[in-house]
């Protein structure tokens, strides 16, 4: 569950730089989000305590590495089974009464097992249910807390906002662990379920308070799986953000290794109780924390593929290490440079996921990251338990490095510095809408547009109508091409098609000052005086 929290609040923290004019605190001059900051640091310093909980309840009730190793796929999976359907909803339905009952769902998970716990009644099964539980509704929230920030600050506000959140998850996280371990050793394990299902109570409560300004919405909301295909769609037609998920099962699949197996190195190997293993996580905490304040001076230094490079290979021998260091606070300084690399890996990805998505669909771009994120996580997690059941730990940690240190060559293909998506300005474009009298249910729609060019001009305007076409797609376009008329020379038809004319208006509503630009280099080479007419293709009722 600490790392859904992760993720939700980096793709949040990553987004954008501050701008200059806003103090770093002027964010929590806003009563909504001063009060949501708050609530959300003692939810993830409960999440942090929770985790550490589970796992060492988990230890005490099995030896078996796979069964401990189970506990990181079960909080993994429900991310990657929830992520992308949860994106829809946010961008689909009411957000705050969204939030509010996943943070319901939280509180009535972490109540049972808090009962459970305090019974006597609990098993590795139990465990694994409620990680999954607990998960599931982390993948619930995630998406849509990633689409409020900008609706509790100020536009100039929203960088500092950004590295507020960053600064609060980094505290939790380093807080977090060592209070857990703590209090299990002094109360037991049902006290922190306990506090982590009181922790859940404070963020329910503002956002029970916050009144959300309605928007103005043109079109009536999407249904839920023509929702799914347009994020799918989306997805597919932006080079970025393709990249970005190759890279991410390329990390963390192996990085998973670290996670599933450092409880058991803790206790099997270092013979640590709850405290020492709560101090072992927090020095991971503390790197993050390093590691976020440094990541900015990093960034002027490293391009985003240096930068995903270097901290991969530190990741790598931060595996070594717990595989064959058994000086406990020599390991617990290759663990701080853990939580080092791991926020710089984090916040690189999230950041390329975060500028390649259009405001329209960034919850559910966002979410088929999580997805992929969290299936690779639950994958790796199954794979290193099961490797280290067989033929130990060392081995396991091993071979997770050397597949970290080959993913590294990724960046030879699936670059994230070098693409024509890097730098966008997906703010609206407001390309107006047609008015004419058309059911929206009627379709197929077939669109076209005609060009005049000169003939010397025609490689240079395929060209640009490549970049066209993935606007066109990422916009909701089922199929697209280009024809030359042989009869009559330098006249080339844009054609696209779309389900219905609904989409056809979606499709122009989704339009990016970005997609704007790309427009008017494609119509920068039309020789004729009118500006190319669009005409609509309707199939017959």
């Amino acid at each position: 569950m600490a790392q859904a929290n992760d993720i939700n609040n980096i793709t949040q923290n990553e987004a954008l730089p501050s701008p200059a004019a806003a103090s770093s605190l002027d964010p929590l001059r806003q009563p909504v989000f001063r009060m949501l900051w708050i609530a959300t640091v003692v939810s993830n310093i409960g999440s942090w305590m929770n985790d550490v909980g589970i796992n060492w309840t988990m230890l005490t009730l099995s030896a078996d590495p796979l069964s401990v190793a189970l506990v990181q796929a079960a909080s993994s999976l429900p991310m990657f089974l929830f992520a992308l359907p949860s994106g829809v909803l946010a961008d689909i339905i009411d957000r705050r009464k969204y939030l509010l009952f996943s943070q319901l769902w939280v509180f009535i998970a972490a109540a049972g097992l808090t009962l459970l716990s305090f019974t006597g009644h609990v098993t590795p099964l139990v465990l694994l249910i409620a990680a999954f539980l607990m998960s599931a509704g982390a993948a619930m929230s995630s998406p849509p807390f990633q689409a409020i920030v900008s609706d509790l600050v100020k536009k100039e506000e929203l960088g500092p906002a950004i590295a507020l959140n960053s600064l609060g998850i980094n505290i939790s996280r380093a807080i977090g662990p060592a209070l857990g371990g703590l209090i299990l050793s002094f109360a037991g394990p049902w006290m922190v379920f306990l506090l982590n299902a009181l922790s859940v109570v404070g963020v329910a409560w503002v956002l029970y308070r916050w009144k959300e300004s309605p928007g103005i919405q043109r079109l009536p909301p999407e249904h839920f799986f023509p929702a799914v295909r347009a994020g799918l769609r989306y997805v597919h037609a932006a080079p970025v953000l393709r990249n970005v998920l190759v890279r991410t099962v390329a990390f963390f699949v192996f990085g998973s290794a670290g996670w599933a197996l450092l409880p058991l190195v803790a206790r099997r190997e270092l013979g640590m109780g709850p405290g020492g293993y709560g101090i072992l996580l927090a020095f991971i905490g503390v790197g993050a924390i390093c590691g976020a304040v440094l990541l900015p001076r990093l960034r002027k230094r490293f391009n985003a593929d240096q930068l995903m490079v270097l901290a991969s290979l530190m990741f790598a021998a931060t595996l070594l290490a717990l595989a064959f260091i058994r000086n406990v606070w020599l390991l617990n300084v290759f663990e701080f440079f853990t939580g080092f690399a791991w926020i710089a890996v984090l916040s690189t990805l999230n950041l390329g996921a975060q500028r390649s998505a259009a405001k329209w669909v960034k919850a559910r771009a966002l979410a088929v990251y999580l997805t992929v994120f969290f299936g690779s996580m639950t994958v790796g997690s199954a794979i290193w338990g099961q490797l280290a059941s067989s033929y130990g730990i060392p081995l396991s940690l091993c071979v997770a490095t050397l597949g970290m240190v080959l993913g590294c060559f990724t960046v030879l293909r699936w670059r994230l510095d070098k693409d024509p998506d890097l730098n966008l300005d997906l703010s609206d474009s407001n390309e107006p809408v047609p008015v004419l009298d058309v059911h929206h249910d009627r379709g197929p729609v077939r669109v076209s547009y005609e060009y005049l060019l000169q003939q010397q001009d025609a490689p240079a305007f395929m060209v640009c109508m490549q970049d066209l076409r993935r606007v066109r797609r990422r916009g909701g376009a089922i199929n697209w091409a280009v024809y030359e008329d042989i009869l009559q020379p330098g006249i080339f038809v844009e054609t696209f098609e779309v389900g219905s004319w609904m989409e056809h208006l979606r499709q122009l509503e989704r339009y990016t000052m970005n997609d704007q630009r790309i427009q008017n280099r494609v119509t920068a080479f039309h020789q004729a005086e009118q500006m190319p007419v669009a005409r609509y293709l309707i199939a017959p009722e």
